[in-house]
C-alpha cells in the first residue's frame, strides 16, 4: 500500500502552503520529505493524514481517497504530528492501552501489542510512568508506539527524532528500518544524516512546490561545486587560497585546516599555490558535496 498525491493545493487566505505538487511513495520505501520551515511538508502530511482538507488535487493512501474513505484511511495509517499530542496524566502503558482500544485491540491482542511496541520503542522501564514526568525524548518515543500500534500499513512520521539523544535516535533509527521492509514509510526531518542514514529517495518542497524529487544518492550530485579538504603541517596564512582562479569560498573547519569550495577540482593548483607560497600541505582530498548543500543550492530564494 502506498500514496499517490495528484495535483493537490491547499490555500490559507492568499497563501497557497501547497502548490500543485504531485508525488507517489512505493511500499517498502522510506521517502524523506524535506523542505525549508513553511514550505508544506506538515501541511501535506496532514491532507494526508485526514486531518485537513485539500484544497483541490486528491490523495490516496492505499488505494482509498482522503476525502471520501477518511475512516478507511486512518485505519491503515499511523500518523506521529510534528506537535506529538499526548495525554500527560496518564501512564505510558495505560495510554497505550487507551490507543489500541481505539483501534479496535481487545483482550490478550491488545496487551501482546502494547507490550510489544513498549519493548521496540524502548519504554520498558518507563512504562509505569506518567507521562507529564517524562523527557521529550520518551515522550517522542511513545508517540510513535502509538503510530505503530495497531500495525499500519502506511507510516508518516514528521520530525520523529527531534527531541532525542544520540543513542535514542541511532535506536530509533534502526526500528524505522526495521519496519520499513512491509510498509510505505514517508517521514520529514531537518536533520540531513538521518535522511542519509535512512531515506532511499527525497522530494523537497519549497514554497509550497516540488524542487526536486530523486534517490538520496543522486540529491548529493546535484551542486555545483567541489568541496576540497586542505591541511597545512603548522599555522598558515591561507589568504592565497582565496586568490586561486575557480575558488569560491574558503572555511575554517579546524586547527590548520580548511574547506576549499570550488567550480572544479582544484588540488593540483591548491599544490603548486602551496609550493609557491612556502607552505607545507600534510593533507589534500577532495570531499563529497554534503546533502545540506545540495539542500541549499535547491531552496534559496532567488
Amino acid at each position: 500500500m502506498g500514496i499517490s498525491v495528484k495535483n493537490l493545493t491547499k490555500i490559507y487566505g492568499a497563501q497557497r502552503a501547497v502548490d500543485n505538487i504531485s508525488f507517489e511513495a512505493k511500499e517498502g520505501e522510506i521517502l524523506g520529505f524535506l523542505g525549508p520551515n513553511g514550505a508544506g511538508k506538515s501541511t501535506t502530511m496532514k491532507i494526508a493524514t485526514c486531518y485537513i482538507p485539500p484544497t483541490s488535487g486528491t490523495v490516496e493512501v492505499g488505494g482509498y481517497n482522503v476525502e471520501t474513505d477518511p475512516l478507511e484511511v486512518k485505519k491503515i495509517v499511523g500518523y506521529l504530528p510534528e506537535h506529538n499530542p499526548l495525554y500527560l496524566d496518564m501512564y505510558v502503558h495505560e495510554y497505550l492501552e487507551f490507543i489500541a482500544g481505539m483501534h479496535g485491540l481487545s483482550g490478550k491482542q491488545k496487551q501482546s501489542r502494547v507490550a510489544e511496541m513498549v519493548s521496540l520503542v524502548g519504554l520498558t522501564r518507563e512504562q509505569r510512568k506518567k507521562i507529564g514526568t517524562l523527557s521529550k525524548g520518551y515522550r517522542q518515543r511513545i508517540g510513535l508506539a502509538q503510530a505503530l500500534i495497531h500495525d499500519p500499513k502506511v507510516l508518516i512520521l514528521d520530525e520523529p527524532t527531534t527531541g532525542l539523544d544520540p543513542n535514542q535516535i541511532s535506536e530509533i533509527r534502526d526500528v524505522i528500518k526495521g519496519i520499513s521492509q512491509q510498509k510505505t514509510v514517508m517521514l520529514s526531518t531537518h536533520i540531513m544524516q538521518e535522511v542519509q542514514a535512512l531515506c532511499d529517495r527525497v522530494i523537497i518542497i519549497n514554497k509550497g512546490k516540488i524542487v526536486t524529487d530523486d534517490k538520496t544518492a543522486n540529491l548529493q550530485q546535484q551542486s555545483d561545486q567541489f568541496s576540497i579538504s586542505v591541511e597545512f603541517a603548522g599555522k598558515t596564512d591561507h589568504a592565497f587560497l582565496k586568490q586561486i582562479e575557480g575558488v569560491n569560498s574558503v572555511d575554517e573547519i579546524g586547527t590548520n585546516k580548511y574547506l576549499v569550495f570550488a567550480s572544479k577540482d582544484l588540488r593540483a593548483e591548491i599544490f603548486h599555490a602551496a609550493v609557491n607560497a612556502n607552505t607545507i600541505i600534510i593533507g589534500l582530498s577532495q570531499e563529497s558535496i554534503s546533502l545540506e548543500s545540495a539542500f541549499q543550492k535547491l531552496t534559496q530564494s532567488k
